[in-house]
């Protein structure tokens, strides 16, 4: 993104992810501003990353093309009312807070509507992450690809439609990594209790889901497919699949992801 200064306000995990992504795909930090009221925060990203930072947020939004707001739920709306009249009409807002649909972020700036919504996960802090994205009405294609390109930093991106879908999103990519990781939980304890050193069990259940994610990644192939080339008529991983499958795995997988959606438009509604 050449010539275009992006501003974050809120240098935290998810702002420092985006922004050291954003350099190694070459972008140049003097083109980076950043605000956050931490000092040691603010050394911390100079120091590191090169980057210039602020410890004000109207300063910092007013250099910006492309404004990132990635601060926590409970302080947007102050955020928001903070930066709303430095704002111009071709700014493109990118929200990464969690839950804060579009009306309200584009009520909190005053009605500006080139707003896109962001839902990263986790695995973005390592540049493995995937988002979810939704635009408001003003969003141009041109700003689609811009927002492409920075959550792009942290990993793969996905465009919903339908704003609605977003609390979908969450309840399978934003929430999904405790999902996995709490496999990886039950993995080990069940190898524990088989009989395994439970320091043994941990680094096999670890690395196999490792493993099993960088197949997922680099096959040509869904998981379905990979589930079948794995398993034997017969043999053992058939034995464990039909008791997950005897014991409705599906509607347990099904229930918790509902469970994440209605929560999830909970607190969107609150």
């Amino acid at each position: 993104m050449e010539d275009v200064r992006i501003t974050f306000i809120g240098g935290g995990n998810m702002g420092r992810a985006l922004i050291g992504g954003l350099i190694a795909d070459g972008m140049r930090a003097e083109s980076i501003h950043v605000a956050d009221p931490s000092e040691d925060q603010r050394r911390s990203l100079a120091e590191d990353l090169g980057v210039t930072v602020h410890d004000d947020n109207v300063e910092a939004t007013r250099l910006a093309d492309v404004l990132v707001v990635a601060v926590k739920p409970q302080v947007m709306d102050d955020v928001l009312a903070s930066v709303a009249d430095a704002i111009d009409g071709h700014t493109l807002v990118i929200s990464v807070a969690a839950g804060m649909p579009l009306a309200r972020i584009c009520k909190g700036l005053g009605g500006h509507d080139r707003v896109v919504r962001a839902m990263p996960n986790t695995p973005a802090l390592y540049q493995a992450g995937m988002t979810g994205l939704a635009a408001a009405g003003g969003v141009s294609e041109t700003d689609r690809e811009r927002a492409t390109q920075v959550l792009e930093a942290a990993g793969e991106v996905a465009w919903v439609d339908d704003e609605a879908l977003m609390d979908v999103v969450t309840a399978v990519s934003g929430s999904g990594p405790a999902y996995f990781f709490s496999l990886v939980e039950q993995l080990t304890a069940a190898g524990t209790r088989a009989g395994l050193p439970e320091v043994t069990a941990a680094r096999l259940a670890r690395q196999t889901a490792y493993g099993a994610g960088t197949m997922l990644a680099k096959s040509d192939v869904d998981a379905g497919e990979l589930r079948k080339r794995v398993t034997s008529p017969g043999g053992t991983t058939a034995a464990a699949l039909e008791s997950l499958a005897s014991n409705e795995f599906e509607r347990i997988v099904d229930e918790a992801v509902q469970a994440a959606v209605k929560r999830g438009r909970e607190l969107g509604e609150g």
